[in-house]
């Protein structure tokens, strides 16, 4: 496989497709690849110059407008697939891994005091659905599936699903066969 950039490889997840620059930019017309474009850029360039500035200054643009809080700063492996824009929040600390899936109302977040404080890192291939909730010092393994609405703040390991507030654990292979799609 070439040495196709993360942007590429975060559009091949919604298409299924290997793209250029300019199919790219036609697909940015969709608000959720658009802020996952920008997010990648304000991420790849130094914040210290000019162009960095202006990358982020575009990237605070909208993440009002789409309702999108996730920052440069968060650390996300390639193929990032945003099921819906609106109501995202991911705290800048949290570790995600490549092949994720975070549909709309998801939050991510930290926990402030007691045994799990800190902020979560989720593993590969991890598809997170409407209304989850994570905080908390924990990880979640790979090849996991958090259920709608369900509300995590423990470890979870590989090959898992996750449903319910508060939220039980369903060990499983296929937790996300056929979530998810077009892998890098």
């Amino acid at each position: 496989m070439p040495d196709y950039t993360a942007i590429q490889k975060d559009f091949y997840r919604e298409s299924g497709k290997w793209l250029s620059t300019f199919e790219i930019w036609k697909k940015c017309i969709n608000p959720n690849l658009h802020y996952i474009y920008l997010f990648r850029k304000a991420q790849k360039s130094n914040k210290k110059a000019i162009s960095g500035l202006f990358w982020r200054i575009v990237l605070r643009h909208f993440q009002i407008k789409y309702g999108f809080q996730i920052y440069p700063e968060t650390e996300i492996g390639e193929g990032l697939y945003l099921g819906h824009f609106g109501a995202l929040v991911i705290n800048p600390k949290t570790k995600i891994g490549k092949n994720c899936n975070i549909a709309q109302g998801v939050t991510i977040g930290q926990q402030n005091r007691g045994k799990n404080e800190g902020f979560p890192v989720i593993g590969d291939e991890v598809w997170i659905g409407p209304n989850a909730v994570i905080v908390g010092s924990i990880n979640i393994g790979n090849n996991v599936l958090i259920a709608p609405n369900s509300y995590v703040n423990f470890d979870v390991p590989d090959d898992s699903m996750v449903m319910g507030n508060p939220g039980k654990i369903y060990p499983t292979t296929e937790a996300t066969n056929g979530y998810i799609n077009n892998k890098v």
